[in-house]
């Protein structure tokens, strides 16, 4: 039992390690692909604590606050991953000209 405990613990430790070393690496200009990337890859684990909720038989009132306050982190990160994302891409739509700049560039001509 500790030995899976220990492996769990040690694959959590080293994928910290690896996302750190992946994400400094990246340039500023993909940040919002790879927020992207990330909101489903959270999707999966709100999916995954639904799964593991929903599976057990006689869970403890522990294991029913952990899996919950995960899920609403999960959820959380996800729709702040979202709205994160679309105000980066709203940073490079085209903004409408201003009606009295246009009108004044008419009369000129």
């Amino acid at each position: 039992m500790y030995t899976e405990l220990l492996a769990n613990i040690a694959i959590l430790v080293l994928s910290g390690f690896v996302g750190f070393a992946v994400i400094s690496k990246v340039p500023n200009t993909l940040h919002t692909p790879l927020m992207s990337g990330t909101n489903a890859i959270h999707g999966i684990v709100v999916l995954g604590a639904l799964v593991t909720l929903g599976r057990m038989d006689h869970p403890s009132v522990l294991i029913q606050i952990i899996l919950f306050v995960a899920l609403v982190f999960g959820t959380l990160n996800v729709i702040g991953g979202f709205v994160v994302t679309d105000r980066m891409l709203g940073m490079f739509k085209s903004k409408p000209a201003d009606k009295a700049v246009v009108e004044s560039k008419k009369d000129a001509a």
